[in-house]
């Protein structure tokens, strides 16, 4: 039994230790926003937080989660978060959207820990999250566009 805190609520699961998160969440938890790219932690479609920091969750075990706090896409609620969702709306950054939740989320990791970032900051923050479209200058420019939400 692994007991986390998801999205701000406590859950319990009874799965063997070394499950992938990514599929505690998706299988057990029915919490499907937080998507399946390569399983290698490659491509970071499925990118949530752990305890505040980005985490490929096809690459976390269950285990290392105990008594952790645990944020995916469905969960994620903070300033740089709402500003990254209203510039991914406002610059209509997805095409097929199906990396856009693991984008959003390592985004705003980047926001909280760096407000203002340079170009030079968001290509090295998001260089392992990719993106089957190719809507890198878009997703560039949005993160710009979020900074200066979260600046207003």
């Amino acid at each position: 039994m692994v007991t986390f805190t998801l999205n701000g609520e406590t859950r319990q699961v009874d799965v063997e230790p070394d499950m992938p998160l990514l599929w505690v969440l998706r299988d057990e938890l029915k919490m499907t926003g937080t998507k399946f790219g390569c399983g290698v932690a490659a491509c970071g479609a499925c990118t949530v937080h752990l305890n505040g920091e980005p985490v490929r969750s096809c690459q976390t075990w269950i285990e290392d989660v105990e008594g952790a706090e645990v944020t995916t896409i469905e969960g994620v609620d903070n300033k740089a978060a709402q500003a990254i969702q209203a510039a991914w709306v406002e610059l209509q950054v997805p095409q097929c959207g199906y990396c856009q939740s693991g984008q959003i989320m390592q985004a705003s990791a980047l926001l909280i820990e760096t407000p203002k970032p340079s170009d030079d900051d968001i290509d090295a923050a998001m260089e392992s999250n990719l993106c089957r479209c190719a809507s890198y200058a878009r997703i560039r420019k949005a993160i710009h566009r979020a900074a200066d939400i979260m600046e207003a």
